[in-house]
This record gives structure tokens, C-alpha cells and sequence, in this order.
């Protein structure tokens, strides 16, 4: 419907500033000339597009719009948006549970890559909404699974205000209880410092490092530590203060990070100056892409009490990464971390807008599903996951009615999942897609919020 949006009138020194539905759009308007806006004269009022000169202007004359650092509270999520569409749902699941606060723009560089947007693209795309929308909560800004000092830069320099430095690439891969004797290397100082030693973390909660334990761990994880201080004093640390909320990523590996290897990484981090909001170890099971939990939930929730007890001994909250739809684990997550968390969504948005258009437009859900299919075993190659494309039902055996339903099937969420970046890149779905996701808006931010919210209750046991 087109009008203005109620909860974007804002009122300036000079005159107001709000954001109007234009049917096939939406555009900022002005009265309040001297603020920087470009745009159409429309007698007494500027009509502006949404562009990235437009958005540096209305952080500069609306600070609510601009990010802020959130990590510091105790209870935050990373909301992922790789559409730009989904913030105003996130915002309507954020006002239901106000004890949360929001990471709106959240996207690694694989995403940008997949999507060909910008840091900038995302960022704007949230101050836009978070503006309309009249949130002034605060929000974050995440440069999300960052490897170089190349992708830190890019972010820091678009403004984003927390960094998650992904350093898979720093961790050894194959080290093994029987060859990590072999493998080792000597490293004096650390031997020194945990060598056939033992720490008492607290809580009930004790490691060792015997001789393999030690060597094993040292080769895994000692230049990864190395690599995050580097990071972390060369770009993110300052004389006036951190720059940004500074997260390592260790979980994009395939062994498991075990209590006694996170205690060594956080150990470290103290040890050499590295002050961490956040650290995202690689949790025992499988932290697939859009389904739940796959694995032994007991083994979990033990080594979850662990690892929670050894982030609160060195003062940084635990980061749940691959968190969307994670339902099975999420009461645990809310109890052994005693309320204080990060976890991260990203796809299950997306999955709730393709929801929509197998309801909506069952027609163009089938063909893009059926793109999908043909695209999956180039998406594969991103993601790590074990979907079955033999147990996705053939679309010629379903009505339309029935199409929603796919929605609920591990594989089939998958299959839409991880192929999102195949699927916009082809020009005949995608406009057809963002034309019927703004024809629906009212009923996407329904379901945005609605699944949001599920997570939010959840792990809260609200």
C-alpha cells in the first residue's frame, strides 16, 4: 500500500524527514534541505532514492541509524540478511524480546561474493529499515567469517562495528593422536607455560595436556592464536580503544574443538594482549546449514558447560555460529551460558521468503526449485552438508497446495538453502522473486518475525 510509513516521520530542526511507498518503491522525502540528502526537488520537499550517498547522510543526521558495538550486552544475535528486505521482520522479533539485542548487518564475503552485493550494500540496507521502522535500540555491524587483513580493512572502512576474523585457514588440518608426535615441532615457550601441566577453570571444570594432548593442540591451534593477536593488535586495537567488537572463529574445521583446546586458545588470546568479545569454537556434531541439530545431544550439553564455563573464566561470551533452526540445542545454549551469548542466523531468512513464494506464487517456486536442482553440486561446494537430493519429493507428484511442505524436509531446505547465490544470479527469477516479495511484504515480515521469534523463545524458555 503506498503512503508514508508512520513510524519514519521524524521531525529535524529545519523540518522532517520520512520514508514513503512508492508502489514499485520506497524513497526517503525531506522537507529539511540542509541535511545533506540528494534528490528531486518536489516544491517545498527533496523526494530521495535509497542510495549509499543517501545512507551516509541519514546516519550523519539520525545516529540510531548507524551501528553501534552491542557485543558488550549480555544477549545478542546476528541476523543475517542476504536479500536486504528482511530487517524490518528482524526489528518486529527484536521489539518482542527487548532483552535481545540485534546484529543486523552480518555478511562474510562468500555471501557478498554469491549475492554480488557490497558491506556497503548490506549496511544500507539495514539503516533504511532500521529507520523506517523508527528502531532506536541500536544495532551492529558484522563483517562476518573475515580471513585477511585485506576483508578486515574493507569492513572496518565501511563502518562496521564488530569483526569475525575466520582463521581455518591458520588451523592444521590432520592432526591426530597417533601422528601429532611425529608432526610436532618444538615450541619452547608454550611448553613451558602448558607442558604436563594441568588448570582448574572452575565450575567443576578441569583440563590437562599430557605430552599428545599438548603437542596436539599447540600444532592445531598455535598459529591460528598467532594469526588473531596479529589481527587483532595491527588493526582492530588502539590507544583510545578497540575500534570494533573483535570475535575469533575457530569453527570451520572438521574435528571439534574439545574443552581443553578452547582453554588453550582463550589462554593465549589473554596471554597476548587479544581482548575478545566473542570466540566461536567448533561445537562436537553437526551445525548443518537451515536444519537442526545433528548429533549427541548429552555430549553436547556436557561439553557445552564446559566450554560456557571457560568463556566466562577469561570474560567473553560464546558465539553459536550456523545457529538459524537449531531448535533441539538452543534450551541448553540459554542454560550453560547463564543468558549471556551470540548466536548467528543468516539463511533461515531466506528460506522463510522462498516459504513464501512456494505459498504465494507456487509457479515461480517451481521454477526455482527446479533451477536448484540443476545448481546444487556447484552450491555444494560452499557449504558442508549431507543433503539427499533422492529423498527431495519430485515436483510433478506434489499440487501447489502441497509445495510448502517442502519446507519441513531437512533435504529439501537444504537444496533451497545453500543455492540461493545460483538462484539470484539468474536475472529471470530474481526480479520476479524481489517483484513478489515486495507485493507480500506485510506477510514476508510475518514470517521473518514469527521464525525469529521461535528462536528467541527458545533458547530463552520464554
Amino acid at each position: 500500500m503506498k503512503g508514508i510509513y508512520p513510524d519514519s516521520v521524524h521531525e529535524t530542526a529545519n523540518g522532517s524527514v520520512m520514508m514513503v511507498n512508492l508502489g514499485d518503491r520506497d524513497a526517503l522525502v525531506a522537507t529539511d534541505k540542509t541535511l545533506g540528502f540528494r534528490g528531486k526537488e518536489a516544491g517545498d520537499r527533496l523526494e530521495c532514492e535509497l542510495t549509499h550517498e543517501n545512507a551516509v547522510a541519514l546516519r550523519a543526521a539520525f545516529p540510531f541509524t548507524a551501528p553501534v558495538r552491542v557485543l558488550t550486552r549480555d544477549r545478542t544475535m546476528g541476523v543475517g540478511d542476504r536479500l536486504g528486505i528482511a530487517t524490518p521482520g528482524h526489528i518486529r522479533a527484536f521489539r518482542a524480546f527487548p532483552g535481545v539485542s540485534p546484529v543486523f548487518a552480518q555478511q562474510s564475503i562468500r555471501e557478498l561474493t554469491l549475492t554480488n552485493r557490497t558491506f556497503d550494500d548490506v549496511l544500507d540496507a539495514a539503516s533504511f529499515a532500521v529507520f523506517r521502522e523508527g528502531f532506536t535500540g541500536g544495532f551492529g555491524a558484522d563483517g562476518d567469517h573475515l580471513k585477511t587483513p585485506k576483508e578486515v580493512d574493507y569492513a572496518l572502512s565501511c563502518g562496521y562495528t564488530m569483526i569475525t576474523l575466520d582463521c581455518s585457514e591458520h588451523i592444521r588440518a590432520g592432526v591426530t593422536d597417533e601422528n601429532c608426535l611425529e608432526r610436532y615441532e618444538p615450541m619452547p615457550e608454550l611448553e613451558n607455560l602448558y607442558l604436563d601441566r594441568s588448570f582448574e577453570v572452575g565450575e567443576g571444570v578441569r583440563v590437562s595436556f599430557g605430552e599428545r594432548a599438548f603437542k596436539k593442540t599447540a600444532l592445531i591451534y598455535a598459529e591460528a592464536v598467532r594469526f588473531a593477536a596479529s589481527i587483532y593488535h595491527d588493526m582492530i586495537a588502539s590507544p583510545s580503544g578497540d575500534r570494533a567488537d573483535f570475535e575469533m572463529s575457530i569453527d570451520e574445521t572438521a574435528a571439534p574443538t574439545t574443552p581443553a583446546e578452547h582453554f588453550f586458545v582463550a589462554s593465549e588470546l589473554d596471554r597476548l594482549g587479544v581482548r575478545a568479545a566473542t570466540v566461536a569454537p567448533r561445537f562436537c556434531g553437526e551445525f548443518q546449514k537451515g536444519v537442526d541439530y545433528i548429533g549427541d545431544l548429552a555430549q553436547f550439553e556436557q561439553e557445552l558447560r564446559a566450554h560456557a564455563a571457560i568463556a566466562r573464566r577469561f570474560g567473553y561470551k560464546l558465539s553459536i555460529h550456523s545457529g538459524s533452526d537449531k531448535f533441539s540445542v538452543f534450551p541448553a545454549i540459554g542454560r550453560e551460558t547463564r543468558g549471556r551469548f551470540h548466536v548467528k542466523t543468516a539463511g533461515t531468512n531466506w528460506l522463510q521468503a522462498m516459504l513464501l513464494i512456494a505459498e504465494r506464487d507456487p509457479e515461480l517456486y517451481r521454477e526455482v526449485h527446479a533451477f536448484a536442482l540443476t545448481a546444487f553440486p556447484e552450491a555444494r561446494k560452499y557449504y558442508h552438508v549431507t543433503t539427499d537430493l533422492a529423498r527431495v519429493p519430485a515436483l510433478s507428484g506434489l499440487s501447489d497446495a502441497e509445495l510448502p511442505k517442502l519446507f519441513e524436509m531437512n533435504d529439501a531446505r537444504q537444496l533451497i538453502h545453500i543455492t540461493y547465490g545460483l538462484i539470484l544470479n539468474q536475472p529471470h527469477l530474481r526480479d520476479r522473486l524481489y517483484a513478489a516479495w515486495r507485493r507480500d511484504a506485510a506477510a514476508l515480515d510475518a514470517l521473518v518475525a514469527g521464525h525469529i521469534e521461535r528462536h528467541m523463545k527458545t533458547i530463552l524458555g520464554a
